[in-house]
């Protein structure tokens, strides 16, 4: 859990403002950029580690870092996971607006911080949603944190990369208890933010 909330925070950083950007700025490739997100969306997660892996291993340009097999390696793979989520969900939900609504705030005298946080707040049902979706995609995944956490207990193992190996060593029991403790965390989650976007 710990994992899939840090990486999905991190992951809203840049991501919220971006998907904003693109909603209301209007540019040449526009377009083709929310295909390109949209498809990214869908990313598998063992290219995100194998490509996180070959930055962070110890021949890779960040290998001095030591991040491998840490949390940090995890969050971050999930992180990426989880960004281009927000903010094509992000994009999605501000195009929705009226046209006509940062330029009207522009007239009342709004800074572009200003028009930025009204655009969010009109719309925040929606990203809550697009945080919401972020964390469902990495609450559940299980190849990132395998081969950028190593699997180490204690330390790295998640709630997936257990199931996975109880699964694989043959207690299907404590894989299935596990799996029905996840899925119940992960729905009370989503019942939580769902509610939250309900009465927004």
């Amino acid at each position: 859990m710990r994992f899939s909330v840090s990486s999905a925070i991190i992951a809203c950083v840049p991501g919220v403002p971006l998907g904003v950007l693109i909603a209301l700025k209007r540019f040449a490739g526009r377009r083709a950029l929310l295909a390109v997100l949209t498809s990214l969306m869908a990313l598998p997660t063992v290219v995100v580690g194998l490509l996180v892996y070959s930055l962070v291993s110890r021949v890779g340009p960040l290998g001095s870092l030591g991040m491998l097999f840490t949390p940090g390696a995890v969050i971050v793979g999930q992180a990426i996971l989880a960004l281009p989520i927000i903010v094509s969900m992000t994009a999605s939900a501000l195009s929705s607006l009226d046209p006509l609504f940062p330029e009207v705030l522009t007239t009342l005298g709004a800074s572009r911080r200003g028009i930025f946080w009204m655009c969010i707040r009109q719309a925040r049902g929606a990203v809550l949603s697009a945080v919401l979706a972020a964390f469902g995609r990495v609450v559940g995944e299980v190849g990132v944190a395998m081969m950028l956490g190593g699997n180490i207990r204690w330390y790295t193992r998640t709630m997936t990369t257990a199931i996975a190996l109880e699964t694989s060593k043959g207690d299907f029991e404590l894989g299935l208890a596990l799996g029905i403790i996840l899925v119940v965390i992960a729905l009370g989650v989503n019942a939580l933010l769902h509610g939250v976007v309900r009465h927004e």
